[in-house]
């Protein structure tokens, strides 16, 4: 049986995430404080976690907890249910490669479609011991097992879902993927094209750190991106 925890301060909404989680079978751990839930934490880790990022009088206590959720599982599935909707926000969840962002008020049977999804493709990204993780593409080395990127030698520094994009668009040079593709590939949900071309600029500009020449993904306007062949 798959742990959720749910940290929330509201009773109401936690009661209310929390049983129509367990109706789905999942066994919920819920939380009204940071201090409850770095408590529970320590004796158990979910497989999920759903935190709020206002808890009482921890205006970024759901931003800390996501740290330390970090430090103990780096790839555990994190979702931010908030009612704060600002960029800044979302900006500090895609860099504590936060899988979600979700606002207020949010429908229950969306809430558990996006609890069985990424629970899934959780399940998808454990790879066997024996498959090969990395990952050769021109002057790039992708090792999916640590999620972590190099070029001409040097680490880049990417968020979850930026490295999730630049495997995508990697693993098939040439081939174009649409904003709809690459959406799925994010994880994160329904997001608007302006938030895609957002990742792509953050990628080509932390390449370009590195490689000041970096071209391979290249725009197909109208429909997505693809990387370029040699």
């Amino acid at each position: 049986m798959k742990i959720v925890a749910v940290v929330e301060d509201d009773a109401d909404q936690r009661e209310n995430y929390a049983d129509v989680l367990a109706a789905q079978g999942y066994e919920v751990h819920d939380f009204g404080s940071k201090a409850e839930a770095q408590d529970g934490f320590r004796e158990i880790l979910p497989d999920l976690a759903i935190l709020d990022i206002m808890l009482g009088e921890d205006m970024d206590g759901g931003f800390e907890l996501c740290m330390e959720l970090r430090n103990l599982s780096p790839n555990l599935p994190v979702i931010f249910l908030t009612a704060r909707d600002s960029d800044a926000d979302r900006i500090s969840s895609q860099r504590m490669t936060a899988w979600d962002y979700i606002t207020k008020p949010v429908s229950l049977e969306f809430l558990v479609a996006r609890v069985h999804a990424l629970l899934r493709i959780a399940e998808q990204l454990k790879q066997p011991e024996s498959q090969e993780s990395l990952i050769s593409v021109n002057e790039m080395e992708i090792d999916e097992k640590s999620m972590s990127v190099k070029w001409r030698g040097e680490l880049i520094n990417l968020t979850l879902a930026e490295f999730w994009i630049v495997e995508s668009l990697a693993r098939r040079p040439g081939h174009v993927k649409t904003y709809d593709a690459l959406n799925d590939v994010t994880r994160q949900g329904l997001v608007e094209r302006n938030t895609i071309n957002g990742y792509i600029r953050r990628i080509r500009n932390k390449f370009r750190e590195t490689d000041r020449s970096f071209d391979r993904i290249q725009t197909v306007h109208g429909t997505g991106y693809k990387w370029a062949q040699d």
